[in-house]
């Protein structure tokens, strides 16, 4: 489903020799440089999440207001509406020095250092609102870029390395939140909330300089001529890509698939947006939730990312999904015993590898099936359409999860956590039934 025709389905390999062609393509220079990317597009994203709830808490900013922070990620959910800019327009001077796709990375990541900056400088303390509208900025900046390197991503690798690369994209995102995450923390600890943004701010120059020397991709040219009528540029560039989505599938299956996307990992976003609040009240430590959460943490997300790349490989796209789905599920519940023990460090480590090992085995066959979904003649906006979705139940859908843990307990909220999952696993278990047997072909290949 990645262009106009469906995907064709060959015959199964054997696992070994899967499994070795799938840890061999991982060093090819295209998905190094897409890992790069990851990070940078990874960086942001706490720093105005979780990394955000804990100087928040910290701050002493009520559990319903940080829930409602998530609103600052309202930009993630909204990027499709200024994704056919991105995606098809050329920029003065710069797209002509750098090509469109890295015009726009350059252009965005300078004014995304800016505005991390500005959130850095701000005091939620004194002036929560301000620290909202940097947020804000920040998210907005960083959505954006997701836009640009979503499709760069796509477009630069073949049809048989976008499982690989969704693992790459995944793993560099979780370096990126490493850093943004544990290293944040640990800075904390030492110096002030407003230098260590600046510090992450300084961390962007990552993507900058891979932005500069990445390759062209073949399809960065040719779009959006300034002779172009304007009713015929905005039918090209933003109803197109809407349209050919809904034709493609069908009116009801791409209803179905978007509702999909909206739910697969919700139950995940719910708990998620607690899931700091929760360390601090419990007694860990910044130190402890760095070690734990973040390092730890991350090395089991991406041991979780590159297993379900494998799995990918091994039984397709859908079965993956629903696999990784019910252990993602599941693994909520290890929040709920972890709430009942208490500030035990060693049972933490217990519950972080079970959720990060399963939502990043969860995060690749996700990103594999939505990078799929598109017709690479409309990548970044047809991408930006999907991943709005997906962060609509980040943001608006989650706000409400401080609400909820304000009123019950610690046990209750996650086992709630847990049964918010169940939609998202249903309706995949419907479209597995319902999909054209050509096209579960070309996703279970």
């Amino acid at each position: 489903m990645a262009g106009n025709e469906p995907l064709q389905g060959g015959p199964r390999r054997k696992f070994g020799s899967g499994f070795r062609e799938a840890l061999s393509v991982y060093w090819e220079r295209r998905l190094i440089i897409v890992f790069l990317m990851g990070f940078a597009s990874g960086l942001p994203f706490l720093l105005t999440g979780a990394t955000l709830s804990i100087r928040l808490t910290e701050a002493g900013i009520s559990l319903t207001a940080i829930g409602l922070f998530a609103l600052v990620g309202t930009p993630y959910n909204l990027k499709f509406l200024w994704a056919p800019l991105i995606d098809r327009v050329n920029l003065p001077v710069l797209s002509g020095l750098l090509g469109r796709r890295r015009s726009w990375m350059v252009l965005i990541q300078l004014g995304l250092m800016a505005s991390i900056v500005a959130l850095g400088v701000s005091d939620p303390q004194s002036w929560a609102a301000l620290t909202a509208v940097f947020a804000l900025l920040v998210a907005f900046f960083s959505a954006s870029q997701d836009i640009v390197i979503d499709a760069y991503r796509i477009e630069i690798l073949d049809e048989n390395q976008q499982g690989a690369g969704a693992a790459m994209t995944q793993a560099g995102y979780r370096f990126g939140l490493l850093a943004a995450g544990a290293g944040a923390l640990y800075l904390a600890s030492a110096i002030d909330w407003t230098l260590v943004y600046v510090i992450m701010a300084a961390l962007m120059l990552i993507g900058l300089f891979t932005a500069l020397f990445a390759p062209i991709p073949k399809t960065d040219s040719g779009l959006s001529k300034p002779t172009e009528k304007r009713d015929n540029w905005l039918r090209k560039t933003v109803l197109e890509p809407f349209v050919e989505f809904f034709q493609r599938n069908g009116t009801g299956m791409a209803v179905t698939i978007l509702a999909f996307i909206l739910l697969y990992k919700f139950g995940d976003a719910f708990a998620g947006v607690m899931a700091n609040p929760f360390y601090i009240k419990i007694g860990f430590t910044k130190v402890e939730i760095a070690n734990v959460s973040k390092i730890f943490g991350v090395l089991a997300t991406l041991t979780g990312v590159f297993v379900g790349g494998i799995v990918v490989k091994r039984f397709g796209i859908l079965q993956s999904l629903l696999y990784c789905g019910i252990l993602q599920m599941l693994s909520n519940l290890m929040f709920a015993a972890q709430a009942a023990i208490g500030s035990d460090v060693g049972f933490l480590i217990l519950t972080i590898g079970i959720e990060n090992l399963s939502g990043g085995m969860g995060s690749a066959a996700f990103v594999a099936y939505l990078s799929l979904l598109c017709n690479t003649a409309y990548t970044g906006t047809q991408y930006a359409l999907f991943t709005s979705f997906m962060a609509f139940g980040r943001t608006w859908l989650s706000a409400a999860s401080g609400w909820v843990a304000d009123q019950t307990d610690w046990v209750t909220f996650f086992i709630a956590s847990t049964f918010v999952a169940l939609p998202g696993l249903l309706m995949l278990l419907w479209m597995m039934r319902h999909l054209p047997m050509d096209v579960q072909r070309g996703l279970d290949r």
